[in-house]
């Protein structure tokens, strides 16, 4: 019996996700008996963000931030982080450095480029306040598509950006960029993206996860050590716009490569001291509230993600 899989990515298909389509063009689902389908939120103009699809029943799993997780839990929407994409967080803040907006302070007065999630611009506010700013940034609710043109345009000033995507698209194109990295102004954001579940689900079906989860680690391993091939697997199996350009796309999956496994060369694992970093960071900046408005002061860290259905993923396996 073939189980189905939907799965919502957070963007049009990038580096960040090559691994899922390695695994797919490998057969690697196929031969787990799974039936897996991306959906690339551009597919309904991006009507619908992953989180209220997964919340909505309209897919299995989907890629967000920790903070969506957070969001939901804290709505009464029972989501779990099942692995993490990415090892460690590779996004900053950016402004052209033409702009001469070389630190956060300056962003005070300033036009952000907003996707308009929840604690975004929170985050951003508190960027700001600990380089000694005010935090009062001017926010710009924009779609993915169309937020990097506004920022060379100067429609906007400032907005949140991967260093291995539209970072190297950057130096591809010769535009210099200021990077804030949020570890270097005290904010010990927490990981993204992540592969995220509604946990009913994931009680339900815990052999199909832990099938599909196998898979996809085997295809990042791949990916991490394949960067290359994998940059062609990626474009021939997608045959998106955005990877049409293949040095770009080359760049970013050497780049990027280095990011799929942590220390120990595992794909997934998530460490607790990152969720509680993040959740006890939000906690102390009265960022978390309930459905009723009232602030949060106690968050369980371990309703939020689960390492269980990688523990028994093999390291070597072959594709």
């Amino acid at each position: 019996m073939t189980t189905k899989i939907r799965v919502a990515l957070d963007r049009t298909p990038n580096t960040n996700h090559t691994g899922f389509y390695v695994a797919l063009a490998k057969g690697s689902y196929q031969e787990a008996g799974l039936d897996v389908e991306f959906i690339s939120p551009d597919q309904d103009d991006y009507q619908m963000m992953p989180a209220r699809r997964l919340a909505q029943g309209k897919c299995e799993l989907a890629i967000t931030p920790s903070e969506s997780v957070i969001s939901y839990q804290t709505n009464g929407t029972d989501l779990v982080a099942v692995a993490t994409v990415l090892a460690r967080d590779i996004s900053a803040i950016v402004t052209l450095g033409e702009s001469g907006i070389d630190r956060p302070q300056k962003l005070d007065g300033k036009v952000y480029a907003s996707y308009g999630a929840r604690y975004e611009e929170d985050i951003i506010r508190q960027l700001i306040q600990n380089d000694e700013g005010r935090g009062q940034v001017l926010s710009h609710k924009l779609g993915w598509s169309e937020i990097w043109k506004s920022l060379l345009t100067r429609e906007v000033d400032a907005a949140w950006f991967w260093l291995t995507w539209e970072g190297v698209r950057a130096d591809i194109d010769g535009v210099e960029l200021n990077q804030f990295l949020f570890d270097d102004y005290a904010i010990p954001y927490g990981y993204n993206p992540l592969l995220t579940a509604q946990r009913s689900w994931v009680e339900q079906n815990p052999e199909a996860l832990r099938q599909f989860l196998e898979a996809t680690a085997a295809g990042f391993r791949y990916a991490a050590k394949n960067s290359d091939e994998a940059a062609r697997i990626l474009r021939k199996t997608v045959k998106h716009p955005a990877l049409a350009d293949r040095n770009f796309v080359d760049q970013s999956q050497q780049m990027v490569s280095c990011y799929y496994l942590d220390g120990e060369g595992n794909w997934g694992f998530m460490h607790r001291s990152v969720w509680t970093s993040f959740v006890n960071w939000m906690i102390r900046n009265r960022m978390l509230t309930d459905r009723d408005g009232e602030l949060i002061q106690q968050l369980d860290i371990d309703r939020l993600f689960t390492n269980e259905f990688l523990e028994n993923t093999p390291v070597p396996i072959r594709l």
